[in-house]
């Protein structure tokens, strides 16, 4: 929205409309003193529970580009960014740009841009639930807070991964990731072939734009879009990961694993095959025995990737090893009031489109990534049912799955028995 500077500036000599909120910004020391984090937080969310719209940085209410010092963009930013996602509930995840816009004088003037996209879920702010109309913010009286939830709600009734991202576009997919789905049948044009898909679908003029899972898997950086849509992976010496002087907190290795899905489950299971340990047994010669099962830890962190919500904004993928275990941590509780207990004997996804990708994505060949399949998703829903077993009969304990409050599943796969006897001290190679 407003791509170019003529359009921004010809849509701020217009002033403020549904789509339009100027803000001038003031500031005691280096903080920022104005507006007030409550109003801006009102302001936003009325546009996200609205059609959208560009809150403008760094403008007047007279229409003036005043702008803000170079110095102190990194501050105002910050503050946008701690406004939304501590202020609104759910947290919002505007695009934020520094743009350079001329004054009445013809000086360059440094303005930032907050893009808010129309939202799928309705917003509280500190002032209650507000409203875009026109030039100004209302709040909603308790019907129209009823029915605008019901609105989102239906609206919610398609998958959050069939979602359109309304800032990205076509060329954001990058056919060497999208080409491999094609089969020998395949004859469509790359548009009605995105389409199929499920990569791309048309937004509320018509227009086509990619999708959450568009994005997830065929762009080299979806976190543009996503801002949690990553693993975080971490190994620690010992059996703890909790700071506070003890020689146990230590990491050994730390990683943001970004990129397309495919590329996010490779490299974590790269990480853990550098990271993890191989002890050697002597007995009718010598016999390897790894920590953790590759093609277990493959399971597990596709099962993540795939069925977590991306919807919780800001949440990533956690990968975390320690000396006796490995644990897993996806955003998102269980849907539709699965249980623990039923997640080895029932087939569920909370993404079709992503799930149905990752079953026609090929996994790369490599010596180091042992596994009797082909593709990442196993279509037949043995997946967690392999993590149980062939995790247990390496390490003699069965994996545990836990739900963490209504926002997270864990799964701990625990590490092979010689390597949980000696946690800290066996090292690569050892010999048991």
């Amino acid at each position: 929205m407003f791509d170019t500077t003529k359009e921004l500036l010809d849509k701020i000599r217009l002033g403020e409309d549904t789509f339009l909120e100027l803000k001038e910004v003031r500031f005691r020391g280096t903080q920022v003193a104005s507006p007030g984090r409550n109003d801006l937080a009102d302001e936003l969310a009325a546009m996200a529970n609205g059609q959208g719209g560009v809150c403008v940085m760094g403008v007047d209410d007279g229409r003036e580009v005043i702008g803000i010092p170079l110095e102190l963009l990194d501050a105002v930013e910050a503050c946008v960014h701690e406004v939304c996602a501590d202020s609104i509930k759910p947290a919002l995840v505007p695009a934020i740009e520094r743009r350079s816009l001329p004054d009445s004088e013809g000086h360059i003037r440094a303005v930032l841009t907050i893009s808010i996209d129309r939202s799928v879920y309705l917003h509280e702010s500190p002032g209650g639930h507000f409203r875009r109309i026109g030039s100004s913010k209302r709040k909603m009286s308790t019907d129209q807070i009823l029915r605008l939830a019901e609105e989102r709600n239906r609206t919610r009734l398609i998958s959050f991964d069939e979602t359109v991202l309304e800032r990205a576009e076509l060329v954001d997919l990058v056919p060497d990731l999208y080409e491999p789905f094609r089969t020998e049948l395949t004859r469509d044009l790359p548009r009605d072939f995105l389409f199929k898909l499920g990569m791309v679908a048309p937004d509320k003029t018509g227009e086509l734009r990619p999708t959450v899972a568009g994005v997830l898997t065929a762009s080299t950086d979806p976190t543009r879009w996503l801002n949690g849509a990553f693993i975080q992976a971490v190994a620690y010496r010992g059996t703890t990961g909790t700071p506070g002087g003890s020689a146990d907190y230590y990491q050994l290795d730390a990683k943001d694993i970004v990129g397309p899905l495919a590329v996010q489950v490779t490299e974590a299971c790269r990480f853990v095959e550098r990271n993890m340990k191989v002890a050697a047994r002597k007995s009718f010669g010598r016999e390897d025995l790894p920590q953790y099962d590759l093609a277990c830890i493959l399971e597990a962190v596709v099962n993540a990737v795939a069925h977590r919500d991306y919807s919780i904004q800001g949440s990533k993928v956690r990968l975390k090893m320690f000396a006796d275990r490995l644990e897993v941590y996806s955003p998102g509780g269980l849907p539709n009031h699965l249980a623990i207990n039923q997640l080895e004997h029932r087939q569920w996804s909370r993404n079709q489109t992503i799930a149905a990708l990752l079953s026609r994505s090929a996994i790369p060949a490599a010596d180091w990534l042992p596994t009797r399949r082909q593709f990442f998703m196993d279509r037949r829903g043995d997946g967690v049912r392999i993590i149980l077993e062939d995790s247990e009969r390496l390490s003699g304990l069965r994996p545990e799955y836990r739900v963490l409050g209504e926002s997270e599943v864990m799964l701990t796969i625990w590490a092979a028995d010689p390597f949980r006897e000696t946690a800290s001290t066996t090292d690569n190679g050892a010999q048991l």
